[in-house]
C-alpha cells in the first residue's frame, strides 16, 4: 500500500490499527555533480558558499567540489597573488579575467580541461556539472564541447549560475549547435557584474531550460523560496538517471539472452572484416605515422 491509498483501500488489521503507517522509502542512489567555482574563488570557498543549497539537494545529489588549476592574477600589479584566489583561464593580456571581455584570448584554458576531464574520468561517474560565474561560463563551453565530441565529457545535466558567453574568439565554435541537455539556468535581476542579459543569452544556447530569476545580485542564491525549484530539478534527474540504469541492465540481459542464437551466423562475417583492416593496418603503417 502506498502512503496515497485511502484508509478504505488498507486491510482490515491496517484499519483497526489506524496509526500505523508506511515507511518512507530511502533513497540509496544519487546523481553526481562535478561544481565549478568562479573567478577569484576556489573549490573550498565555494563549497562552504553552498551550504544552504547542498542541504536541499543532498538527498538526490552529491557534490564534488574542484580548483582551479591557476592562480588568479593580481589586481594591481605590484601587488602579489593571492595563492587561495584561483581562476580557470585569463582573457585579458594582464593575465585577468573579465566576463565582459570580448575578442580576447583564453590563457589557461586547455589544462583546465584537462583537470576537470582527468577528475571526471577518476572521481566519477558523474552525472552533471554546476558552475558559477567563471564557472558557469566553463561549465557552458564544456557542454558545447561535448555535443561537438571534442572533449571526453558527456554531461547529462548542468546548473549555470550567473553564468555567459565566453568572448573569448577560440571559444565561439563551442556555441555552433544548440545543447540538448536539461539545464537550470539561474541569475539576478541586480547582478552588475554579469548583468543578466548575459545569462540569458547563454540559455539561449540550450534547448531544454529551466529559469531561476531572483531579485538579488551575483551570487548562487538559496533560500527557501528557492529550495523546491531546486529539488524538483534534482529529482527529476534523479528520476531520469534510475531510468536509464533500468533501460540499460534489460538491454544487457536481452543482449545476453539473445546473443548466442542472434550471432551465430555473423561470426564468419565478423572474422572477415576484422581480418581485412589488419591486413590494411600492416599494409599502411605509413598512416599511423601521421596522426
Amino acid at each position: 500500500m502506498t502512503n496515497n491509498e485511502t484508509a478504505g483501500d488498507a486491510p482490515s488489521s491496517s484499519r483497526a490499527s489506524g496509526s500505523k503507517q508506511q515507511p518512507k522509502l530511502e533513497i540509496t542512489e544519487k546523481v553526481k555533480v562535478l561544481c565549478l567555482h568562479g573567478y577569484r574563488q576556489n573549490g573550498d570557498a565555494f563549497k562552504n558558499k553552498l551550504g544552504s543549497f547542498r542541504k536541499f539537494a543532498s538527498k538526490y545529489a552529491e557534490f564534488v567540489f574542484i580548483s582551479a588549476p591557476h592562480v588568479a592574477a593580481a589586481l594591481e600589479s605590484s601587488a602579489e597573488p593571492v595563492p587561495e584566489q584561483r581562476s580557470w583561464w585569463a582573457n585579458k593580456d594582464d593575465g585577468t579575467f573579465k566576463g565582459t571581455n570580448k575578442g580576447g584570448p583564453a590563457y589557461g584554458f586547455q589544462e583546465s580541461l584537462r583537470l576537470v576531464e582527468e577528475t571526471w574520468r577518476t572521481q566519477g561517474p558523474f552525472q552533471g556539472l554546476l558552475g558559477f560565474s567563471q564557472g558557469a561560463c566553463f561549465v557552458g563551453l564544456i557542454c558545447g564541447l561535448a555535443k561537438k565530441k571534442l572533449t571526453s565529457i558527456r554531461p547529462e545535466f548542468a546548473v549555470l549560475s550567473s553564468g555567459f558567453l565566453s568572448g573569448s574568439l577560440v571559444h565561439m565554435s563551442a556555441y555552433e549547435e544548440c545543447i540538448t541537455i536539461p539545464t537550470l539556468h539561474i541569475y539576478g535581476q541586480t547582478d552588475e557584474i554579469i548583468p543578466k542579459v548575459m545569462s540569458q543569452a547563454l540559455a539561449a544556447q540550450f534547448k531544454s531550460v529551466e529559469i531561476l530569476e531572483h531579485s538579488g545580485g551575483h551570487y548562487f542564491p538559496a533560500t527557501a523560496q528557492q529550495k523546491q525549484t531546486f529539488i524538483n530539478f534534482f529529482q527529476d534527474r534523479l528520476q531520469e538517471y534510475l531510468e536509464h540504469q533500468e533501460l540499460q541492465q534489460s538491454g544487457n540481459a536481452s543482449f545476453i539472452e539473445s546473443g548466442g542464437e542472434d550471432g551465430e551466423g555473423d561470426g564468419d562475417a565478423n572474422d572477415a572484416e576484422v581480418a581485412a583492416m589488419t591486413a590494411a593496418a600492416g599494409s599502411g603503417s605509413e598512416l599511423g605515422d601521421s596522426d
